[in-house]
């Protein structure tokens, strides 16, 4: 065997596991028909490598079935346990916006309504004040396919994890304080997630 042909055979495996990565999150990130509103693939192109959705190493104390958000980081991570984690790529909120510390879920919503906080009609009353008695889900709902609304002693904090319009946001720190995530890891990530889950907010 000639050492041209011995780097190859050596190599091939990870060509093909390259191959096999990216096939899965193909069909992670493939047509989504059967939705409510039908969600076309995403085109990974667009989206960097390292915001897609992966499971990773993550050791932590946090129990399984935690969500733990890393705001700096613009990541999310589900703890799966056994030292694993379900990772995902978030776009978080502007600076002064963010919620920080422990919260749970309260309730869940499938392509929920959307209405803007007083805060929000307040800060920009030309954009939000039309939508003032809610805008039904949709393809334009800016919750997205999904919305954890999360809680703190029962009472609602106002602040959600919810899916994008805007995929191309996912990454950047522009949004009103929520956390929001591609619609397709939004959808992975309600199906794991339980009402009553402890989320945890970290920040800078």
């Amino acid at each position: 065997m000639t050492i041209s042909r011995r780097g190859l055979l050596f190599g091939l495996p990870l060509f093909l596991a390259g191959c096999q990565s990216m096939q899965n999150q193909q069909a992670m990130y493939g047509d989504l028909p059967d939705e409510p509103h039908p969600l076309k693939k995403v085109p990974l192109e667009k989206i960097k490598p390292e915001l897609r959705r992966q499971e990773v190493a993550y050791e932590t104390s946090h129990a399984p079935g935690t969500v733990v958000v890393d705001t700096p980081a613009r990541r999310l991570y589900y703890i799966m346990g056994n030292g694993q984690a379900m990772r995902y790529g978030i776009g978080v909120g502007r600076a002064g916006l963010a919620l920080a510390g422990n919260a749970y879920v309260g309730r869940k919503a499938e392509w929920p309504t959307w209405t803007p906080t007083a805060n929000m009609i307040r800060r920009d009353p030309e954009k939000n004040l039309k939508y003032a008695g809610g805008l039904p889900g949709g393809p334009n709902n800016p919750l997205g396919a999904r919305a954890m609304y999360l809680y703190r002693g029962g009472n609602d904090t106002m602040f959600r994890i919810h899916g994008t319009n805007q995929p191309w946001s996912i990454g950047q720190a522009m949004s009103s304080g929520c956390v929001r995530m591609m619609n397709h890891d939004v959808i992975d990530l309600y199906a794991r997630v339980a009402v009553g889950s402890k989320v945890v907010v970290m920040q800078a």
